[in-house]
Protein backbone atom coordinates (compact mmCIF):
# COMPACT_ATOMS: atom_id res chain seq x y z
CA UNK A 1 0.00 0.00 0.00
CA UNK A 2 2.86 2.46 0.91
CA UNK A 3 4.77 1.76 -2.58
CA UNK A 4 1.61 2.67 -4.35
CA UNK A 5 1.15 5.95 -2.17
CA UNK A 6 4.68 7.02 -3.30
CA UNK A 7 3.68 6.12 -7.06
CA UNK A 8 0.64 9.08 -6.41
CA UNK A 9 0.13 12.37 -7.46
CA UNK A 10 -0.38 13.42 -3.80
CA UNK A 11 1.89 10.84 -1.74
CA UNK A 12 3.16 12.30 1.58
CA UNK A 13 0.35 14.58 1.62
CA UNK A 14 -1.61 14.36 4.61
CA UNK A 15 -5.69 15.62 4.83
CA UNK A 16 -7.99 15.45 7.68
CA UNK A 17 -11.74 14.82 6.72
CA UNK A 18 -13.85 16.44 9.02
CA UNK A 19 -16.65 16.58 6.68
CA UNK A 20 -20.01 14.97 6.03
CA UNK A 21 -22.91 13.88 3.71
CA UNK A 22 -21.88 14.85 0.00
CA UNK A 23 -19.39 18.16 -0.78
CA UNK A 24 -16.87 17.39 1.96
CA UNK A 25 -16.17 13.53 1.46
CA UNK A 26 -16.07 13.55 -2.35
CA UNK A 27 -13.90 16.18 -2.13
CA UNK A 28 -11.78 14.51 0.07
CA UNK A 29 -11.82 11.03 -1.61
CA UNK A 30 -10.43 12.08 -5.23
CA UNK A 31 -7.59 14.12 -3.03
CA UNK A 32 -7.17 10.28 -1.57
CA UNK A 33 -7.41 8.71 -5.34
CA UNK A 34 -4.47 10.83 -5.79
CA UNK A 35 -2.32 9.15 -3.16
CA UNK A 36 -2.84 11.53 -0.29
CA UNK A 37 -3.26 10.07 3.41
CA UNK A 38 -6.67 10.83 4.58
CA UNK A 39 -7.93 10.70 7.98
CA UNK A 40 -12.07 10.72 8.49
CA UNK A 41 -12.13 12.50 11.92
CA UNK A 42 -15.85 11.08 12.89
CA UNK A 43 -17.94 11.47 16.01
CA UNK A 44 -17.75 8.61 18.52
CA UNK A 45 -20.71 6.31 18.31
CA UNK A 46 -22.53 7.86 15.17
CA UNK A 47 -19.87 8.98 12.77
CA UNK A 48 -20.49 10.40 9.68
CA UNK A 49 -24.14 10.90 9.26
CA UNK A 50 -24.11 9.13 6.00
CA UNK A 51 -23.06 5.56 7.19
CA UNK A 52 -26.91 5.15 8.46
CA UNK A 53 -28.87 7.43 5.54
CA UNK A 54 -30.07 6.50 2.12
CA UNK A 55 -32.84 3.44 3.74
CA UNK A 56 -30.84 0.96 1.81
CA UNK A 57 -28.52 -1.65 3.69
CA UNK A 58 -25.74 -4.36 2.98
CA UNK A 59 -24.89 -6.82 5.76
CA UNK A 60 -22.92 -4.58 7.98
CA UNK A 61 -24.16 -1.26 9.38
CA UNK A 62 -22.99 1.44 6.94
CA UNK A 63 -24.99 2.25 3.54
CA UNK A 64 -23.97 2.25 0.08
CA UNK A 65 -24.39 6.27 0.06
CA UNK A 66 -21.58 6.40 3.19
CA UNK A 67 -19.59 3.51 1.05
CA UNK A 68 -19.60 5.45 -2.72
CA UNK A 69 -17.90 8.71 -1.02
CA UNK A 70 -15.22 7.45 1.79
CA UNK A 71 -12.87 5.06 -0.43
CA UNK A 72 -8.73 6.04 -0.25
CA UNK A 73 -9.34 6.96 3.75
CA UNK A 74 -8.64 5.82 6.99
CA UNK A 75 -11.22 6.73 10.07
CA UNK A 76 -10.46 8.18 13.60
CA UNK A 77 -13.33 8.51 16.07
CA UNK A 78 -12.47 11.48 18.08
CA UNK A 79 -14.81 13.79 20.44
CA UNK A 80 -13.97 17.31 18.82
CA UNK A 81 -16.28 18.80 22.29
CA UNK A 82 -14.12 17.40 24.97
CA UNK A 83 -10.77 19.08 25.68
CA UNK A 84 -9.27 16.02 25.84
CA UNK A 85 -10.21 15.45 22.41
CA UNK A 86 -9.49 18.51 20.69
CA UNK A 87 -6.13 18.15 22.90
CA UNK A 88 -5.55 15.00 20.38
CA UNK A 89 -7.03 16.40 17.08
CA UNK A 90 -4.62 19.81 17.82
CA UNK A 91 -1.47 16.99 17.81
CA UNK A 92 -2.77 16.05 14.68
CA UNK A 93 -3.67 19.11 13.08
CA UNK A 94 -0.51 19.97 13.28
CA UNK A 95 1.10 17.23 11.67
CA UNK A 96 -1.18 17.31 8.45
CA UNK A 97 -0.99 20.16 5.12
CA UNK A 98 -5.11 20.03 4.41
CA UNK A 99 -8.22 20.43 6.81
CA UNK A 100 -12.05 20.07 5.07
CA UNK A 101 -14.72 20.76 6.85
CA UNK A 102 -18.35 21.46 6.24
CA UNK A 103 -19.50 22.99 9.22
CA UNK A 104 -22.06 26.26 9.47
CA UNK A 105 -20.03 29.39 9.60
CA UNK A 106 -18.57 30.02 12.64
CA UNK A 107 -19.66 26.55 14.33
CA UNK A 108 -15.56 25.20 14.10
CA UNK A 109 -14.50 28.79 16.05
CA UNK A 110 -17.02 27.42 18.58
CA UNK A 111 -15.10 24.46 18.69
CA UNK A 112 -12.13 25.96 18.88
CA UNK A 113 -10.63 24.22 15.57
CA UNK A 114 -11.18 27.27 12.99
CA UNK A 115 -8.03 28.41 10.55
CA UNK A 116 -7.03 31.15 12.58
CA UNK A 117 -6.43 28.67 15.47
CA UNK A 118 -5.12 26.12 13.79
CA UNK A 119 -2.90 27.85 11.38
CA UNK A 120 -1.30 29.67 14.53
CA UNK A 121 0.17 26.01 15.20
CA UNK A 122 0.46 24.83 11.70
CA UNK A 123 1.20 27.73 9.24
CA UNK A 124 1.48 25.60 6.37
CA UNK A 125 -1.92 24.28 6.62
CA UNK A 126 -4.38 24.60 3.99
CA UNK A 127 -7.82 24.78 5.39
CA UNK A 128 -10.98 24.24 3.32
CA UNK A 129 -14.34 25.50 4.45
CA UNK A 130 -17.35 24.26 2.41
CA UNK A 131 -20.59 25.94 3.52
CA UNK A 132 -24.03 26.40 1.94
CA UNK A 133 -23.81 29.78 0.71
CA UNK A 134 -20.17 30.56 2.28
CA UNK A 135 -18.76 32.44 5.20
CA UNK A 136 -19.75 35.83 4.03
CA UNK A 137 -22.62 37.02 3.06
CA UNK A 138 -26.34 37.76 4.09
CA UNK A 139 -27.21 34.43 3.42
CA UNK A 140 -24.05 32.49 5.05
CA UNK A 141 -25.95 31.62 8.15
CA UNK A 142 -28.55 29.75 6.00
CA UNK A 143 -28.77 26.15 5.88
CA UNK A 144 -26.70 24.29 3.46
CA UNK A 145 -28.74 21.79 0.98
CA UNK A 146 -27.90 20.75 -2.65
CA UNK A 147 -32.06 21.35 -3.36
CA UNK A 148 -31.50 25.01 -1.21
CA UNK A 149 -28.59 25.76 -3.68
CA UNK A 150 -30.10 24.61 -7.03
CA UNK A 151 -33.09 26.77 -6.31
CA UNK A 152 -31.55 30.36 -5.26
CA UNK A 153 -28.82 29.79 -7.58
CA UNK A 154 -31.31 30.10 -10.25
CA UNK A 155 -30.29 26.84 -11.38
CA UNK A 156 -33.77 25.40 -10.82
CA UNK A 157 -35.67 28.07 -12.73
CA UNK A 158 -34.00 27.68 -16.27
CA UNK A 159 -35.04 23.76 -15.90
CA UNK A 160 -37.52 21.07 -16.72
CA UNK A 161 -39.94 22.31 -19.18
CA UNK A 162 -41.67 25.64 -19.74
CA UNK A 163 -45.06 26.61 -17.55
CA UNK A 164 -44.79 22.96 -15.58
CA UNK A 165 -43.99 22.24 -12.37
CA UNK A 166 -39.93 23.34 -11.20
CA UNK A 167 -37.54 20.56 -11.09
CA UNK A 168 -33.50 20.28 -9.74
CA UNK A 169 -30.99 18.50 -11.91
CA UNK A 170 -30.83 15.01 -10.24
CA UNK A 171 -27.14 15.06 -10.38
CA UNK A 172 -26.22 16.91 -7.18
CA UNK A 173 -24.72 19.76 -8.95
CA UNK A 174 -24.25 22.53 -6.15
CA UNK A 175 -22.54 19.57 -3.33
CA UNK A 176 -20.80 17.71 -6.02
CA UNK A 177 -19.56 21.23 -8.15
CA UNK A 178 -18.77 22.77 -4.18
CA UNK A 179 -16.55 19.34 -3.49
CA UNK A 180 -14.92 19.66 -7.12
CA UNK A 181 -14.30 23.26 -6.70
CA UNK A 182 -12.78 23.12 -3.00
CA UNK A 183 -10.39 19.73 -4.52
CA UNK A 184 -9.62 22.37 -7.56
CA UNK A 185 -8.78 25.29 -5.06
CA UNK A 186 -6.78 22.73 -2.35
CA UNK A 187 -4.54 21.98 -5.48
CA UNK A 188 -3.99 25.48 -6.26
CA UNK A 189 -3.04 26.14 -2.56
CA UNK A 190 -0.31 23.17 -2.31
CA UNK A 191 1.07 24.27 -5.52
CA UNK A 192 1.17 27.96 -4.31
CA UNK A 193 2.68 26.40 -0.86
CA UNK A 194 5.61 24.93 -2.58
CA UNK A 195 6.49 28.41 -3.57
CA UNK A 196 5.53 30.75 -0.69
CA UNK A 197 5.48 28.15 2.42
CA UNK A 198 2.57 29.50 3.70
CA UNK A 199 -1.10 27.77 3.66
CA UNK A 200 -4.38 29.14 3.47
CA UNK A 201 -7.81 29.36 3.40
CA UNK A 202 -10.49 28.37 1.00
CA UNK A 203 -14.21 29.19 1.30
CA UNK A 204 -16.00 27.25 -1.20
CA UNK A 205 -20.37 26.75 -1.32
CA UNK A 206 -22.64 24.79 -3.23
CA UNK A 207 -23.92 28.35 -4.10
CA UNK A 208 -21.48 29.06 -5.67
CA UNK A 209 -20.94 26.31 -6.78
CA UNK A 210 -24.18 26.05 -8.61
CA UNK A 211 -24.30 29.50 -10.11
CA UNK A 212 -20.48 29.39 -11.03
CA UNK A 213 -21.12 26.45 -13.51
CA UNK A 214 -24.39 28.80 -15.05
CA UNK A 215 -22.20 29.78 -17.35
CA UNK A 216 -24.67 29.59 -20.65
CA UNK A 217 -27.61 31.06 -18.56
CA UNK A 218 -25.90 33.90 -16.80
CA UNK A 219 -24.44 34.96 -19.88
CA UNK A 220 -28.43 34.75 -21.98
CA UNK A 221 -29.27 37.15 -18.89
CA UNK A 222 -26.78 39.88 -19.41
CA UNK A 223 -27.12 39.28 -23.38
CA UNK A 224 -31.00 39.63 -22.84
CA UNK A 225 -31.86 41.18 -19.99
CA UNK A 226 -34.31 38.51 -19.49
CA UNK A 227 -33.98 35.80 -17.11
CA UNK A 228 -33.87 32.64 -18.86
CA UNK A 229 -36.85 30.18 -19.08
CA UNK A 230 -36.61 26.21 -18.98
CA UNK A 231 -36.11 24.49 -22.19
CA UNK A 232 -36.41 21.05 -21.72
CA UNK A 233 -33.35 19.37 -22.91
CA UNK A 234 -32.30 22.14 -25.10
CA UNK A 235 -29.40 23.90 -25.60
CA UNK A 236 -29.29 28.20 -25.05
CA UNK A 237 -26.71 28.48 -27.75
CA UNK A 238 -27.56 26.37 -30.69
CA UNK A 239 -30.47 24.18 -32.51
CA UNK A 240 -30.84 21.30 -33.33
CA UNK A 241 -29.24 19.75 -30.13
CA UNK A 242 -31.54 18.54 -27.80
CA UNK A 243 -33.77 15.18 -27.70
CA UNK A 244 -35.90 14.29 -29.87
CA UNK A 245 -38.88 11.44 -30.84
CA UNK A 246 -37.95 8.59 -32.93
CA UNK A 247 -40.49 5.77 -34.08
CA UNK A 248 -40.04 3.51 -30.60
CA UNK A 249 -38.27 6.06 -28.64
CA UNK A 250 -36.34 9.52 -27.94
CA UNK A 251 -32.38 10.26 -28.55
CA UNK A 252 -30.62 13.20 -29.11
CA UNK A 253 -28.59 14.89 -31.77
CA UNK A 254 -26.09 17.86 -31.60
CA UNK A 255 -26.54 19.67 -35.40
CA UNK A 256 -24.48 22.91 -33.05
CA UNK A 257 -22.87 24.58 -35.91
CA UNK A 258 -23.52 25.39 -39.63
CA UNK A 259 -21.42 22.81 -40.94
CA UNK A 260 -23.42 20.19 -38.91
CA UNK A 261 -27.05 21.97 -40.39
CA UNK A 262 -26.42 21.44 -43.69
CA UNK A 263 -24.91 18.05 -43.36
CA UNK A 264 -28.28 17.38 -41.04
CA UNK A 265 -30.77 18.47 -43.96
CA UNK A 266 -28.45 16.29 -46.56
CA UNK A 267 -28.82 13.39 -44.48
CA UNK A 268 -32.29 13.92 -44.05
CA UNK A 269 -32.47 14.33 -47.51
CA UNK A 270 -34.31 17.83 -46.87
CA UNK A 271 -32.85 20.80 -48.71
CA UNK A 272 -35.83 22.56 -48.34
CA UNK A 273 -34.85 23.37 -45.00
CA UNK A 274 -31.32 24.13 -45.14
CA UNK A 275 -33.08 27.19 -47.88
CA UNK A 276 -35.76 27.99 -45.49
CA UNK A 277 -35.27 31.46 -44.42
CA UNK A 278 -36.49 30.76 -40.50
CA UNK A 279 -33.70 28.26 -40.11
CA UNK A 280 -30.86 30.26 -42.39
CA UNK A 281 -28.37 30.67 -39.31
CA UNK A 282 -28.18 29.43 -35.55
CA UNK A 283 -30.15 32.38 -34.70
CA UNK A 284 -32.80 31.94 -36.72
CA UNK A 285 -32.98 28.21 -35.58
CA UNK A 286 -32.41 29.31 -31.95
CA UNK A 287 -35.92 32.15 -32.70
CA UNK A 288 -37.47 29.08 -34.20
CA UNK A 289 -36.70 26.14 -32.33
CA UNK A 290 -40.13 24.71 -31.89
CA UNK A 291 -41.09 24.55 -35.08
CA UNK A 292 -37.60 23.11 -36.39
CA UNK A 293 -38.10 20.20 -34.13
CA UNK A 294 -41.39 19.62 -34.82
CA UNK A 295 -40.66 19.27 -38.83
CA UNK A 296 -37.92 17.25 -37.63
CA UNK A 297 -39.51 14.64 -35.28
CA UNK A 298 -42.10 14.18 -38.35
CA UNK A 299 -39.36 12.61 -40.22
CA UNK A 300 -37.45 10.88 -37.32
CA UNK A 301 -40.40 9.40 -35.63
CA UNK A 302 -40.57 7.08 -39.29
CA UNK A 303 -37.36 5.28 -37.75
CA UNK A 304 -36.78 3.66 -34.75
CA UNK A 305 -34.01 5.12 -32.64
CA UNK A 306 -30.68 2.82 -33.41
CA UNK A 307 -31.50 3.07 -37.16
CA UNK A 308 -30.87 7.39 -36.75
CA UNK A 309 -28.29 6.84 -34.13
CA UNK A 310 -26.24 5.08 -37.07
CA UNK A 311 -27.26 6.86 -40.24
CA UNK A 312 -26.05 10.24 -37.54
CA UNK A 313 -23.03 8.99 -36.63
CA UNK A 314 -22.44 7.59 -40.07
CA UNK A 315 -23.06 11.64 -41.70
CA UNK A 316 -20.73 12.42 -39.04
CA UNK A 317 -23.71 14.49 -36.76
CA UNK A 318 -23.14 13.93 -32.85
CA UNK A 319 -25.88 11.64 -32.10
CA UNK A 320 -26.88 9.53 -29.51
CA UNK A 321 -28.97 6.78 -27.66
CA UNK A 322 -30.82 7.99 -24.01
CA UNK A 323 -29.35 5.48 -21.83
CA UNK A 324 -30.67 4.29 -18.11
CA UNK A 325 -27.78 3.88 -15.79
CA UNK A 326 -28.43 0.01 -16.03
CA UNK A 327 -27.86 0.47 -19.78
CA UNK A 328 -24.92 2.60 -19.22
CA UNK A 329 -23.08 0.76 -16.18
CA UNK A 330 -22.95 -2.37 -17.94
CA UNK A 331 -21.69 -1.26 -21.16
CA UNK A 332 -18.40 -2.49 -22.96
CA UNK A 333 -17.36 1.91 -23.06
CA UNK A 334 -17.90 1.99 -18.95
CA UNK A 335 -15.71 -1.49 -18.35
CA UNK A 336 -13.06 -0.16 -20.98
CA UNK A 337 -12.85 2.94 -19.72
CA UNK A 338 -12.73 0.96 -16.08
CA UNK A 339 -15.57 3.10 -14.78
CA UNK A 340 -16.58 0.69 -12.41
CA UNK A 341 -14.32 -0.73 -10.20
CA UNK A 342 -14.49 -3.32 -7.20
CA UNK A 343 -13.41 -3.17 -3.58
CA UNK A 344 -13.12 -5.75 -1.40
CA UNK A 345 -14.69 -4.62 1.82
CA UNK A 346 -14.57 -6.64 5.33
CA UNK A 347 -17.88 -6.63 5.97
CA UNK A 348 -19.44 -6.60 2.77
CA UNK A 349 -17.66 -8.58 0.84
CA UNK A 350 -17.02 -7.55 -3.13
CA UNK A 351 -18.43 -3.64 -3.58
CA UNK A 352 -18.33 -2.11 -6.82
CA UNK A 353 -17.87 1.54 -7.19
CA UNK A 354 -17.37 4.48 -9.86
CA UNK A 355 -13.96 4.41 -11.83
CA UNK A 356 -11.75 7.69 -11.64
CA UNK A 357 -13.01 10.41 -14.45
CA UNK A 358 -9.66 11.05 -15.59
CA UNK A 359 -6.96 9.54 -16.37
CA UNK A 360 -3.10 10.30 -15.37
CA UNK A 361 -0.16 8.36 -17.34
CA UNK A 362 2.35 8.70 -14.55
CA UNK A 363 0.56 8.85 -11.73
CA UNK A 364 -2.58 7.15 -12.00
CA UNK A 365 -4.81 6.98 -8.83
CA UNK A 366 -5.45 3.23 -7.27
CA UNK A 367 -7.91 2.23 -4.82
CA UNK A 368 -5.79 1.35 -1.68
CA UNK A 369 -8.15 1.27 0.73
CA UNK A 370 -12.17 0.42 1.16
CA UNK A 371 -14.72 3.04 3.22
CA UNK A 372 -12.96 2.44 6.72
CA UNK A 373 -15.62 1.32 9.52
CA UNK A 374 -15.97 3.92 12.10
CA UNK A 375 -13.04 4.22 14.34
CA UNK A 376 -11.31 1.51 12.59
CA UNK A 377 -7.55 3.71 12.35
CA UNK A 378 -7.93 5.08 15.81
CA UNK A 379 -5.19 3.20 17.30
CA UNK A 380 -2.96 3.53 14.13
CA UNK A 381 -3.21 7.05 13.95
CA UNK A 382 -3.01 7.42 17.85
CA UNK A 383 0.53 5.20 17.56
CA UNK A 384 1.79 7.71 14.60
CA UNK A 385 0.73 11.13 17.14
CA UNK A 386 3.13 9.01 19.87
CA UNK A 387 -0.57 8.51 21.97
CA UNK A 388 -0.45 4.73 21.68
CA UNK A 389 -0.10 4.54 25.43
CA UNK A 390 -2.12 7.81 26.46
CA UNK A 391 -6.07 6.46 27.61
CA UNK A 392 -6.53 9.50 29.42
CA UNK A 393 -7.01 11.81 26.21
CA UNK A 394 -10.87 11.70 26.06
CA UNK A 395 -10.65 9.22 22.93
CA UNK A 396 -12.72 6.11 22.55
CA UNK A 397 -10.15 4.43 19.84
CA UNK A 398 -13.08 1.63 19.10
CA UNK A 399 -15.29 4.36 17.95
CA UNK A 400 -18.33 3.18 20.03
CA UNK A 401 -20.12 4.78 23.07
CA UNK A 402 -18.45 4.43 26.40
CA UNK A 403 -19.82 2.05 28.88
Amino acid sequence: MRDMEKNSALSGIKVLDLSQVLAGPYCAMLLGDMGADVIKVEPPGSGDSTRKSMGIRGKGLDSPGFMALNRNKRSMALDLKSPTGREVFYKLAATADVLIENNRPGASARLGIDYETLSRHNPRLIYASISGFGQTGPWADRPGYDLIAQAMSGVMSAMGILGQEPVKSGISVGDLGAGLFATYGILCALIARQTNGKGQYIDASLFDAALGLSVWEATEYWATAQPPQPMGSANRMSAPYQAVRALDGWFVLGAANQKLWLSLCKMLDRPDLAKDERFRDVKSRMHNRLVLIELLEAVFRTRPVDDWVAALLDAGIPAGPILNYEQVLQSDHVRERQMVLEIDHPVEGKIRTLGFPIKLSGTPQTIRRPPPLLGEHTDEVMAELGLKDRFDTGVNPGGFPEQ
